[in-house]
């Protein structure tokens, strides 16, 4: 077993009210530690700083953010990419009405087992017999937290979803080929159905909504105000819509709720064109319109972002509301990190992040080495996004199975 550091003991001698709160500055102060790149650290040091201290995503209230960018006018209507006006054309005949295509009549029972919205398996539920709660299966306690993990990583969803409906609509602006902002329309509508259709589930169904987490807030700050176009493409539709896609596939996967299942169907499909979209935008872009030195740092911020991703999503909002009285953070930070179901969400993450960066160019020989020693340079053989559809994934997925996380991971 770990020793406990001097911060451990510092933060023991705290009253159990702000141990947390305490925990959470330690966090933050821990993000600069953990960026290598100092140019990467600078950059995000603000957008932390109004999520992680100031708490701007958990207030109440609208968040206010500077956005800024150049809006690209072509009078002369050119430009044409016929990749793009491809994704244009299925994206027409792809949209679909959230009140038609699903069953809204569907009685969903986050506690009922015998239709569970996560499996058992998904958590490392034997770890908390050590903390005096033995969450014995089929218990209404056990219940209750896979339910409220499914809901946390739901609201999750939500929240990123309307940072990617307010980036598209940006992106459309700044987009300078004509097809680009022909399909940028198409997404815009998509992620207002995104969020229509996560907040109608996780608020007439579970009757729940969890906070925005605060490195989910970081990355969205960081990006929205941002004024360069490229950049919020790699953060919105390569990270974030890559992230999106794959636990949206290891939750289409894993879930037996069928409502549920039916609504992440069509997500899929739209976030898979909207991947593909980023790849074809960049590429190009990457390849010949960047100097070394700005190729370099779109690198290293990419980089960067994926270890956030992969260390940071630990379902902080229910260790405050549910354990916080019974372990410390760091307790609770090691069981979630090792649970079979965050293990297998970073798994799919990864599979479908990775090979989207080297598609782009982000994956150079320099970066190849980081990425190796990260332990992540194995995602970097399979199909980036311009070679596998929301259909052909789909199809893999079902081909799976669903229901087994042990089956995922295969």
């Amino acid at each position: 077993m770990a020793q406990p550091t001097a911060t451990d003991r510092l933060l023991a001698l705290l009253p159990p009210t702000a141990q947390n709160r305490a925990a959470s500055f330690v966090e933050a102060g821990a993000l600069v530690t953990e960026v290598e790149s100092p140019r990467v650290m600078l950059g995000l040091l603000p957008s932390a700083a109004r999520g992680f201290l100031l708490q701007r995503g958990k207030q109440g209230v609208p968040t206010l953010m500077p956005a800024r960018h150049l809006a690209h006018f072509d009078w002369s209507y050119t430009g044409a990419q016929a990749e793009m006006r491809d994704l244009y054309r299925r994206a027409k005949q792809q949209q679909w009405d959230a009140e038609v295509a699903l069953d809204w009549s569907v009685d969903v029972d986050p506690l009922n087992p015998e239709r569970p919205i996560l499996p058992y398996e998904f958590f490392a539920f034997e770890r908390f017999r050590a903390y005096g709660t033995p969450l014995p299966r089929g218990s209404k306690e056990e219940l209750r937290l896979r339910a409220d993990l499914a809901t946390w990583m739901l609201s999750q969803f939500l929240h990123g979803e309307q940072g990617a409906l307010l980036a598209s609509a940006q992106v459309t602006e700044c987009v300078q080929w004509l097809d680009g902002k022909f399909y940028g329309a198409t997404q815009v509508m998509d992620e207002a159905r995104h969020v229509e259709v996560f907040h109608r589930y996780l608020t007439t169904k579970l009757c729940k909504l969890y906070d925005v987490n605060d490195n989910l807030f970081v990355i969205i700050d960081a990006l929205m105000v941002d004024g360069r176009w490229d950049m919020k493409f790699l953060g919105m539709q390569i990270m974030i819509e890559g992230l999106a896609l794959g636990a949206f596939g290891l939750l289409y996967r894993l879930t037996e709720e069928p409502l549920l299942r039916d609504l992440l169907r069509y997500v899929i499909q739209d976030e898979a064109r909207h991947v593909h979209y980023g790849v074809i935008a960049l590429r190009e872009h990457y390849r010949t319109a960047l100097s070394p030195e700005e190729l370099r740092e779109r690198q290293d911020w990419a980089f960067e972002v994926a270890l956030l991703m992969r260390n940071r999503f630990m379902a902080h909002e229910i260790y405050e509301e549910h354990y916080a009285h019974l372990m410390s953070r760091k307790e609770w930070n090691k069981n979630v990190a090792e649970s079979p179901g965050m293990s297998e969400f970073r798994h799919t993450m990864f599979e479908r992040l990775i090979p989207n960066l080297r598609a782009i160019g982000l994956l150079d020989e320099r970066m190849r080495r980081h990425y190796e020693d990260a332990g992540l340079l194995r995602y970097a053989g399979g199909r980036d996004a311009s070679q596998l559809s929301g259909e052909a994934m789909l199809a893999e997925l079902d081909a799976r199975g669903h229901g087994d996380l042990a089956s995922a991971a295969s």
